[in-house]
């Protein structure tokens, strides 16, 4: 299977050098270039690519709100948000609009390549504990109170289910959480599986951001 690639940047030369790493793999194909946020959602929407290899800073249409549209489109497509720190606003706002993760534009061409590959499996380009920092890092931008934010999804799940999803908002690993609760790692990534469904999820990304927009955690 060859993992189709969009990307989408407003410097022609890194789109040029990215084609040429992407290009160079038996399993991936750069399908298509974008050189601001609203060309990536139209190109994404007609292409329909595995990944879509987002830079945020970008006139007119940003890669925030480009990721926003692309990922509630309801296809398949992915998005890997493209930033100059790994812990800035841009990568918060990225994770909240949907990213699978997020990459430092320096990044060597091994780590790039890694993460699109990890990004069109299914799993995300970012460590649970990372996307952690992240959110308390940007805690103001969270929902206050000390009441549970009401979602009645919360209530499709088991209370196992539900203590998986609190371990993972930790920022704990598979291994981790079963070791936490006692459980198998596969009985883990089982119920890790059910909760991204039930909650209509991407990945375990998602899973700390609503964890902590529902204030089932709170940053300390």
């Amino acid at each position: 299977m060859t993992i189709r690639v969009l990307l989408v940047d407003d410097e022609p030369l890194l789109r040029m050098a990215f084609t040429m790493v992407l290009d160079a793999q038996p399993d991936m194909a750069a399908v298509g270039e974008a050189g601001d946020g609203a060309e990536a959602v139209r190109l994404a929407r007609r292409l329909r690519p595995d990944v879509v290899l987002m830079d945020v800073r970008m006139p007119g249409t940003d890669g925030i709100e480009a990721t926003k549209r692309i990922t509630r489109g309801g296809g398949r497509t992915r998005v890997l948000i493209l930033t100059t720190f790994d812990l800035d606003e841009y990568a918060f706002a990225g994770l909240k609009a949907g990213a699978s993760g997020f990459l430092l534009k320096n990044a060597r061409p091994e780590e790039l390549l890694a993460a699109i590959r990890s990004v069109a499996a299914g799993d995300a380009v970012v460590s649970p504990r990372i996307t952690r920092r992240l959110l308390e890092n940007f805690a103001h931008q969270l929902p206050t109170g000390t009441t549970p934010a009401s979602d009645e999804r919360l209530r499709l799940l088991t209370p196992r289910e539900r203590e998986v999803l609190v371990e993972v908002a930790r920022g704990l690993s598979n291994s981790e959480i079963a070791a936490s609760l006692h459980l198998a790692e596969a009985t883990v990534k089982t119920h890790l599986g059910r909760i991204l469904l039930k909650l209509d999820l991407r990945d375990r990304v998602q899973v700390v951001v609503y964890a902590y927009e529902n204030r089932l955690v709170r940053p300390p």
